[in-house]
């Protein structure tokens, strides 16, 4: 399989006066063309920064990635001097933004916010930049005449399609949509995956989808990664995860959802919070809040291993490794 993105051992850190806090913590993840992977996790896992990384647009000061590499399409980001990556962003890599309402530029028209990355990245007149932006709209379910409206007049689902518009407009090699429905409503939500889907599916290109519900990366995914206080937990096929789940942290993101078939039934939270990233527990982060937690668990940080011998199918548990492990919910065929 080609890859369109390669993460190798990425160690990012927030170097402050105050504290040391270690947002990504060693983390590897491989996406392949025309895959969607889904980066799942609470708020404060590392997600964000992660997908920051890739365009190497960590904030530094305080940011500083102290260790790893990630390959984009071939090219080393962080070796990439500031010309370069100016030509990579928006043109190799394109990110869509959690909230639309703050993405687009109030005072320019959205032909206009459209057109100015085709006229920068593909030498585009502005002429030309306009056609193709209303090609773009039109591509995202919105009249070419709307290219002379500015973002006011949008709705949050428009706002949101003119965005992946933007995305899209230079044919990037890998797409980053970070909480892409989170500001929509149900309905609105649900038009939006199923046009990414197919933009996917008709392009030549990879995703990294960054959200919290496991919904979306039923819907959207063909592989997903598990991340906990910086590290990923677990990694596989939507199918592998899904249908085997070895992580007592996946397990518990599961049993937080409402299950239909057992109409009733009280949810199960993952008792506990997220450890601070400036004092991460010794061994395994999750310890902790985790229900098959021993001794050993604190004794040293898991590594990932392969599940079953499984080639696509890996996660990081010290509980996985004892005889006779199993998940309740694995268990209990739920």
């Amino acid at each position: 399989m080609e890859l369109v993105l390669d993460i190798k051992d990425l160690v990012v850190h927030y170097e402050t006066e105050d504290a040391d806090v270690a947002a990504v913590n060693g983390i590897s993840l491989a996406i392949g063309k025309k895959r969607t992977l889904g980066l799942v996790g609470e708020t404060g896992a590392g997600k964000t920064t992660t997908a920051l990384s890739i365009m190497n647009l960590v904030p530094d000061p305080p940011g500083v990635i102290k260790n790893g590499s990630i390959t984009l399409a071939g090219n080393d980001v962080l070796a990439m001097n500031d010309e370069q990556l100016e030509a990579m962003r928006g043109n190799d890599v394109a990110m869509i933004f959690q909230d639309p309402m703050t993405a687009l530029n109030p005072v320019m028209t959205v032909g206009e916010q459209i057109a100015e990355s085709l006229e920068l990245h593909q030498n585009m007149t502005p002429e030309e930049a306009l056609e193709k932006a209303k090609e773009m709209l039109k591509l995202v379910g919105i009249a070419e005449t709307r290219a002379y409206d500015y973002p006011h007049q949008f709705s949050g689902g428009m706002k949101q399609r003119v965005v992946i518009a933007i995305a899209l407009a230079c044919s990037p090699k890998l797409l980053i949509a970070d909480e892409p429905t989170t500001a929509l409503d149900v309905t609105i939500q649900a038009q939006v995956l199923e046009l990414m889907k197919d933009l996917i599916n008709n392009r030549d290109m990879a995703m990294l989808l960054i959200t919290h519900s496991l919904g979306v990366v039923a819907e959207v995914c063909d592989d997903m990664a598990v991340m906990y206080a910086g590290r990923i937990v677990e990694k596989g096929t939507v199918d592998d995860v899904f249908n085997n789940m070895r992580h007592p942290y996946t397990e518990g993101l599961f049993n937080s959802l409402p299950n239909l078939k057992e109409q009733g039934e009280m949810l199960e939270p993952i008792k506990g919070l997220m450890p601070d990233p400036a004092d991460l527990p010794p061994g395994c982060a999750f310890a902790p809040r985790c229900p098959y937690a021993t001794e050993a668990c604190t004794a040293a940080v898991p590594e990932l291993e392969s599940v079953d011998g499984s080639a696509t199918h890996f996660v990081a548990c010290q509980a996985y490794s004892r005889p006779g492990f199993a998940l309740r919910r694995n268990k209990d065929g739920k």
